[in-house]
């Protein structure tokens, strides 16, 4: 009968697949995520409102007030769209609620898909 041998094998390193390259989150000053966290969160029920108060310098507000805008645009769109836009307003209403959790979070997290999108100036 053959033997068998015993030998140690070497371990290799595994390599990782490669991931997903994901957008990095912008980084905002956190003072100003501290004084105008609350406008972001506001912005996606009416994007223009931190653009009228004092959270107008805010580019973390503002970054919120145009996720909100184009987020605003998709609903519109789907919803002139006969059934099957209908059926796809599920999408913006996800979105919303991705937005709203970014934005409390203290995140500059663009939305999927529609998230590069800018309507306002930076």
């Amino acid at each position: 009968m053959e033997e068998q041998q015993n030998t140690p094998q070497q371990e290799q390193p595994q390599t990782e697949a490669p991931q997903a390259t994901e957008k990095p989150v912008m980084q905002a000053d956190p003072a100003d995520v501290e004084k105008n966290k609350t406008m972001a969160v506001l912005a996606y029920f009416i994007f223009f409102l931190p653009l009228i108060t004092d959270a107008k310098d805010s580019p973390f507000a503002k970054f919120h007030a145009n996720q909100s805008l184009v987020l605003l645009g998709l609903w519109f769109i789907l919803s002139i769209i006969p059934f099957l836009g209908w059926i796809l307003l599920i999408v913006p209403f996800v979105f919303f609620i991705m937005g709203m959790m970014n934005a409390s979070k203290g995140e500059m997290k663009e939305l999927p898909l529609i998230g590069g999108i800018h309507i306002l100036d930076k």
